[in-house]
Parts: C-alpha cells; sequence; structure tokens
C-alpha cells in the first residue's frame, strides 16, 4: 500500500464512492421521474466501476507484477463502460422522443 501517497488513496477510494453514489442517485431518479430508462445509464456505469475498482485493487497490492492482468481489465472496462454509457443516453435519448 505504500505505493501512493495518502492524498492519492483518498482521491481513489472518494471518486469509487462518489461513482456508487450517483450509480444510486441515477436509479432514484428513475423511479421519481417514472423515467425508466434512466436505470439503464445505471446499469451502463457499473462497468466503468469495476474499472475504477481494479485500479484501486492493483495499488493496494504495490501493483505487483502478479496481478498486471488487472491492469488490462481494467482498460477493457473502461472501453466496455465508455460504450454501454453511450448506448445508455441513446437508450435515454430515444425514450424522451417517444414520451414527447
Amino acid at each position: 500500500m505504500h505505493v501512493l501517497s495518502i492524498p492519492t488513496w483518498v482521491i481513489h477510494i472518494s471518486s469509487v464512492i462518489e461513482w456508487m453514489t450517483a450509480i444510486w442517485l441515477i436509479w432514484l431518479y428513475a423511479e421519481t421521474s417514472g423515467n425508466l430508462a434512466w436505470r439503464s445509464l445505471s446499469f451502463g456505469m457499473l462497468p466503468a466501476l469495476v474499472s475504477a475498482m481494479c485500479a484501486c485493487t492493483w495499488h493496494f497490492f504495490d501493483n505487483t507484477p502478479t496481478l498486471e492482468w488487472l491492469v488490462t481489465l481494467q482498460a477493457a472496462m473502461t472501453v466496455v463502460g465508455n460504450a454501454t454509457m453511450c448506448l445508455a443516453a441513446w437508450h435515454i435519448s430515444k425514450q424522451s422522443v417517444v414520451n414527447n
């Protein structure tokens, strides 16, 4: 755990907590607004959360070479997350056109 400074750990951990909070708030917004298309964004954000957790895990174990596969998984989940959030945004926009 000594690879990163304490302020950097605070940023990493708070970013993960912030992302989880955003997922939860978007889910609540979907329920409150009655526009359940927003739930797709919550699901679309999950791969990016996995990506962040991969980074934190790799750093927690001092960037050990035996866990380098986490770096590849992190990159893959970032790409997948960007794609799923894009699809979710498209789905939300299509639903808003249909509902208006």
